[in-house]
């Protein structure tokens, strides 16, 4: 899965433009994409503990947020992503629940926290935080009603 993942990734972030048949199958896909991030989203929170540091299901959910975020950054796609219900919620409830994990533990979740002496530590969920920020920025980019939800 987090091969297939990353596959689209690297679809959705070539610069050459798509055409509207790739476009309709990258919009089909949104939808279950997100769907897919809402329901496993608190997978990542397993993460802070040491035994679950290669959590399968945390590692998708990381990677179907960076396809997300990269569906957020094309016009093309924005629209339909912003109005899916729930999505900016799950997005926002994931963020409070990973700022709060982070206080409690080893906040694996920012790059300014790993840094340990002069050794960088390499983790999975690393900038996971900067990306659901980033989602919700996109989910409110000229779009006043979930401007209004944040």
């Amino acid at each position: 899965r987090v091969t297939l993942l990353d596959l689209m990734m690297v679809k959705l972030s070539e610069k050459n433009p798509v055409n509207s048949e790739e476009m309709n199958v990258f919009m089909r896909h949104a939808e279950f994409l997100a769907g897919c991030f809402q329901e496993k989203c608190e997978a990542v929170l397993k993460l802070t503990s040491a035994a679950d540091a290669e959590d399968e299901e945390a590692l998708v959910t990381i990677r179907l947020l960076d396809v997300l975020c990269e569906m957020t950054s094309n016009n093309g796609q924005l629209d339909h992503l912003q109005a899916l219900p729930g999505l900016l919620e799950t997005a926002i409830d994931t963020l409070r629940l990973t700022h709060l994990a982070g206080k409690q533990a080893v906040n694996i979740f920012t790059a300014t926290h790993a840094i340990t002496g002069q050794e960088e530590i390499s983790h999975p969920a690393m900038g996971f935080k900067s990306h659901l920020i980033r989602l919700i920025g996109n989910l409110c980019y000229k779009n006043k009603e979930n401007q209004d939800k944040v």
